[in-house]
């Protein structure tokens, strides 16, 4: 299987096909792909998918993937990496999660647009960006960066909609925003005090505990460091960082701290994970 790279934060790419327009392959950087015009089947990791006019497909660096092609297809893919995650705004907590969102976006195939009301918008952006895209306009490439941004933000709250585990299925509003308040302030651990949380959620701090143990089936703290693990997953596999800037960065006492919790939950410690998980990717290459 053939790995598919780019060498630049963002690209985009136009087809028009009554073939195939891929085989099955990896690559390193996420797709977004826009169904312009055109029928066929998505297959993502073995599973598959009939698409059609108006669907939207987001492919991360772990899918294996392709399409195959029933009714000449007009696609529209925007790719884009990590580094362009970590440029789109200065707001370093919101960066954070539009990466654990965009990591957990589950690699099942299907439109990801799960909001009605944004499917119109995602239509007006494509054809915006492939007016910009062909145009020679002034400002030309700082309106495209701007409808690129607005594009990966809808992506994103999309996803978060429908993220798995995240959320039993018919829980309160009060519990949701426990775990969204949890989620945004995972890198502040004054703010997860049981004190301060129940004051902005509006539950009693006698009683905070054990409503969420009701709705979540585990302890506050154990979702908590359960999130936190995930967020050590995403660092280990989709950069650089060192396990000691991972655990500054993450507030565990030391790297020895983060590893022994790591262990326990993972059952491999953090470096032997990532050997393990890029021997895996590459085996797959």
């Amino acid at each position: 299987m053939y790995r598919n790279n780019i060498f630049q934060p963002f690209e985009i790419r136009e087809l028009v096909t009554d073939e195939c327009p891929m085989e099955a392959h990896l690559h390193n950087f996420f797709e977004l792909v826009f169904i312009v015009e055109g029928r066929g089947v998505q297959r993502v990791n073995e599973n598959r998918f009939t698409y059609g006019p108006g669907h939207l497909f987001l492919l991360t660096p772990a899918d294996s993937h392709s399409f195959t092609v029933t009714e000449t297809t007009q696609f529209f893919f925007l790719r884009f990496t990590d580094i362009y995650i970590k440029e789109l705004t200065d707001r370093k907590a919101w960066v954070q999660q539009m990466e654990f969102i965009l990591h957990h976006a589950g690699h099942a195939p299907g439109c990801i647009l799960h909001l009605s009301s944004d499917k119109p918008l995602v239509q007006h952006l494509v054809e915006a960006l492939q007016r910009e895209y062909h145009g020679e306009a002034l400002y030309r490439q700082e309106i495209i960066c701007q409808l690129v941004n607005t594009l990966i933000a809808i992506v994103a709250r999309n996803i978060a909609l429908r993220l798995p585990a995240t959320l039993p299925q018919q829980a309160d509003r009060t519990f949701q925003d426990i775990v969204h308040y949890i989620q945004s302030n995972i890198y502040e651990p004054e703010k997860l005090k049981a004190e301060k949380m129940a004051d902005q959620v509006g539950v009693s701090v006698n009683y905070l505990g054990r409503y969420f143990k009701k709705h979540a089936g585990k302890s506050m703290q154990d979702y908590i460091m359960q999130y936190k693990l995930k967020l050590v997953e995403t660092r280990l596999l989709h950069s650089s960082m060192r396990i000691n800037e991972i655990a500054w960065e993450l507030n565990f006492a030391d790297e020895s701290h983060l590893t022994r919790l790591f262990k326990k939950h993972n059952g491999l410690n953090p470096s032997a994970f990532r050997k393990q998980k890029m021997k895996i990717e590459y085996s797959n290459c």
